[in-house]
């Protein structure tokens, strides 16, 4: 029997992976990629209060997150999005880069790293 727990499993990757106490997240784009960085942002942060919450745990809990920006130019307006989001006081290590995203009309990809509750 495993000690792996997989929620959402498709052929090529799960939406997230449980392990000693941890959870990993994919990384979560925005399921309308026509909107904005600021749509986009908060659809992605809603997709991570989902799959947190369904592994059991919530945004306090994250240890490390990296975001990926299609442009870093966006870095201010995704930030405003984020910093209305993140729980002040239980803010996670944190990286920020400008990357190519599997389609070009993304503009953001986040990965968490949380500790269960």
């Amino acid at each position: 029997m495993s000690d792996i727990q997989r929620l959402h499993v498709g052929k090529r990757m799960c939406e997230a992976a449980i392990h000693n106490g941890v959870v990993y997240l994919a990384g979560q784009v925005a399921d309308d990629p026509s909107k904005d960085i600021s749509g986009q942002t908060a659809e992605v942060l809603a997709a991570i209060d989902g799959l947190l919450a369904e592994a059991g745990t919530d945004k306090t809990r994250m240890l490390q997150v990296q975001i990926f920006l299609s442009d870093i130019s966006l870095f201010g307006a995704m930030n405003a999005v984020w910093d209305a989001w993140v729980p002040q006081g239980h803010t996670p290590a944190r990286a920020t880069v400008e990357a190519r995203l599997a389609r070009p009309e993304y503009k953001v990809e986040i990965k968490v790293i949380a500790a269960l509750k």
